[in-house]
This record gives structure tokens, sequence and C-alpha cells, in this order.
């Protein structure tokens, strides 16, 4: 009796894990077409914003005048659609862990921790919220001299954080890495499919290229957009994709 007892327990226990992982999936799949809708919102006010600037081109003083006249855009130029999304990436890894969890656990575990490396990188360093608040400083100030500080400030902060410039590289190579590590494991163990695999790992590669080419040969940061539109199409499909299966998963579970 005390046996039959126990494996009921077990069982209670083993449907509650499992149903958890189920909630898991759900979380993944909506944040992955969250992302989806945010890399959309980020691509419309690119648009309306105009011409974009090539990265390192723009100075502090540039910088502080944009946040006084339109921050969205100053904001969204400085990568704030870019934090969102990794945020949301964290819950997406997170999820397909969970789907490799039984298969591929070691591996599935580097890559969100890779992933999670990326983004606190990429977040520590970004110059949008310091850029904020020093134009706020710089506009109120009244002399040349408190100006000159806050000015010297900022451009620190951008050669420390701007998105594209050396100093932001570190956290976009972490990042490129684990999506190219997770759709590769995604293509070994056939959870997901051929085209959900395949985009994946094309648009990181293409993606990745893109950050490269901006980063270290600005001049021709014009071309590299039209080359990263490519890479981000790839990496919105494979994230559509994701998010189907990771639904179908979470019914099955």
């Amino acid at each position: 009796m005390k046996k039959e007892n126990n494996r009921g327990v077990a069982g209670t226990h083993a449907e509650t894990a499992e149903s958890s992982w189920k909630g898991i999936y759900k979380l993944g799949g909506a944040a992955a077409l969250i992302f989806v809708l945010t890399a959309l919102l980020d691509v419309v006010a690119s648009i309306m914003a105009g011409e974009a600037a090539a990265p390192d081109t723009l100075t502090a003083t540039d910088w502080f005048t944009l946040f006084q006249s339109d921050p969205f855009h100053a904001f969204q130029n400085l990568g704030l659609f870019n934090i969102i999304e990794q945020v949301l990436m964290i819950l997406v890894f997170f999820a397909l862990y969970a789907a490799h969890r039984k298969i591929d656990k070691v591996y599935a575990a580097l890559a969100m921790i890779l992933q999670l490396l990326g983004t606190a990188v990429y977040i520590s360093n970004s110059a949008a919220v310091p850029m904020f608040v020093l134009s706020g400083k710089y506009a109120a100030a009244t002399t040349d001299a408190q100006r000159s500080i806050f000015l010297a400030a900022g451009q620190a902060i951008l050669a420390r954080g701007e998105d594209f410039t050396p100093g932001a590289f570190m956290g976009f190579l972490f990042l490129g890495i684990a999506g190219i590590a997770i759709s590769c494991i995604m293509l070994r163990r056939g959870i997901f499919s051929k085209a959900a695999s395949y985009s994946g790992i094309l648009g990181t590669v293409i993606l990745f290229a893109f950050t490269l080419w901006a980063t270290f040969v600005p001049a021709s940061y014009k071309t590299a957009l039209v080359f990263a539109m490519f890479g981000g199409l790839l990496s919105m499909a494979w994230l559509i994709l994701i998010a189907r299966r990771l639904f179908q998963l979470a019914r099955l579970a």
C-alpha cells in the first residue's frame, strides 16, 4: 500500500513538472512572436526616421540634440529594440532548452548560457539610457565647463556601447555563437523542422556577417544594411517556425 502511495505521489510530481514545461513552451512561443512584432516595429520606425547614419559618425553633441528633439528615435538608434528583443530571446532559449533537455541537455544549456552572457554584455554596455541621462544634464548645463564634462562623458559612453562599434562587438559575438549553436542542435535532434533549423543558421550567420561588416568597415554601412535585410527575414522566419513548434509541444505535453 505504501509503495502504491509513493508511486502515486511520484506520478503527481511528474505531471506537475510536465505541466511546468508546458507553460515554458507557451511562454517561449509567445516571446518568439513578440520578438517578430518588435523587429517589424523597429523596421517601420527606421523607415519613418529616414536615412540611417553610419555607426560612429554622430558625436555626443549630435546624440544629445537628438534626445532632446526626438527621444524615441534616439533610443531606437542606440539599440532600445535590440535590448527588448534579447530579453525576449532569453525566454525563447529557455523554451528551446526545455524541448531538448531529455536528448541534448548539455549543449542546449551551453547555448542558453551563451545567450544569457551575450545579453548581459550587450545590455550592460548599452549607451541608450546613459546618453539619455547625460542629454538632460547637458541641456541644463549653464557653463561651457559643465557642457565639456558631459560631452567627454558622452563620447566615452559611445566608444563603449554604441551599436556596431568595436565597444559593442563582444555582446553581438556571444549572441551570434548562441544562435548558431542552438540552430545546429535543432537540426541534429529533429524536434524542430529542417526549415526552422536552416533558417536559424543562415539568418544568424548573415546577421553576424553584417555586424562584422558594419563594425569594422563603417564606410560601407548602407550596403551592409541591404545585406542584413536577408538575415533579418530569415531570422523572423526562424522565430515564427520555432513559435509554431513550441505551441505544438505545449499541446502534446
